[in-house]
């Protein structure tokens, strides 16, 4: 039995797609096509329905679905075990992550991974929409928040604390807000479509309307605005520490609530195989971000008193 074939089946039948399975493996849809061809001939049993735009399994392709992930496992452990600890880790990753956190806090680690490791290769693709990994062909997602696809495999990385943001030209012309409900009477920086705010008030989650005159579809353009003096933002810690630092833009902190801390997590397709790439660009991003998160200490602010 090819094993090479039964990788294109075990993908294929991961992304419910050929052409997804082919670039994720970095095959032309033909011969991925051929090879899964392949491998129905030599077994003697129809694996999958094709149509242009998808495939399904059969019930005999239900059945040997389990062995093939077996496989594929077992090949891509005989290799990881084979390969010197010595020589680094190997082949493309593929990684997304938002435009923000990628260019802030993910692309500046590249560099020393790829030194440290000459024959890894990382393709980083940075957009604020929810990509789906699988069908895409990527091996990683970072994200930040809430997730909501229960069929992926999430690894918890870090806290990400937001901060209340303003520029010092602003607060001069329109004072401090002290409690939560002074961001009524405030310019506030939202995101496009959005229209509250989570905050923690006395240990439970309220969310709270906000509005002003300007929206973005991105939290860069909202940062810009702030920076300018447009108004209130709401940032992580990561994407404002800087600037605070620099005194270009200043933390509030609200006598009566604190913005809602998000979490960072490493998501990826399959729970059954961690590949050594994987493994190691967790690895180096779990610990920038431990080290940054002790470093934000000033930032953070203080639990909301209780009520």
């Amino acid at each position: 039995m090819d094993t090479e074939a039964v990788i294109v089946f075990a993908a294929a039948a991961e992304a419910s797609s050929l052409a997804a399975a082919a670039r994720r493996l970095g095959l032309s849809p033909m011969l991925a096509t051929r090879r899964l061809a392949a491998l129905e001939r030599d077994l003697g049993i129809r694996l999958m329905h094709r149509t242009t735009r998808s495939v399904s399994l059969t019930a005999e392709g239900e059945a040997f679905l389990p062995y093939a992930q077996a496989i594929v496992e077992s090949e891509a452990a005989a290799r990881a075990s084979l390969r010197s600890a010595s020589a680094g880790v190997s082949g493309l990753l593929r990684v997304t992550v938002s435009a923000s956190f990628g260019r802030r806090v993910v692309a500046p680690l590249v560099p020393r991974l790829l030194r440290q490791n000459p024959d890894l290769r990382i393709d980083l693709e940075l957009t604020d929409s929810v990509v789906d990994i699988v069908a895409s062909g990527a091996d990683l997602a970072i994200r930040i928040g809430r997730l909501r696809d229960n069929s992926l495999v999430a690894r918890r990385l870090a806290p990400s604390p937001r901060l209340l943001c303003a520029a010092p030209s602003y607060l001069a012309e329109r004072g401090t807000p002290k409690t939560i409900d002074d961001l009524a009477r405030h310019e506030c920086l939202v995101v496009t479509g959005m229209t509250h705010w989570p905050f923690e008030v006395a240990g439970k989650e309220r969310r709270v309307r906000v509005a002003g005159r300007f929206t973005a579809s991105s939290l860069e353009g909202l940062r810009s605005a702030c920076l300018g003096g447009g108004g209130i933002t709401l940032l992580a810690a990561w994407n404002a520490r800087d600037e605070i630092r620099d005194g270009k833009l200043v933390s509030l902190t609200l006598s009566d609530a604190r913005p809602e801390e998000q979490t960072i997590w490493a998501v990826y397709p399959s729970s059954r195989l961690v590949l050594p790439k994987q493994r190691l660009f967790i690895a180096t991003l779990e610990a920038a971000l431990r080290a940054d998160h002790a470093d934000l200490g000033d930032f953070r602010p203080e639990r909301s008193p209780a009520l």
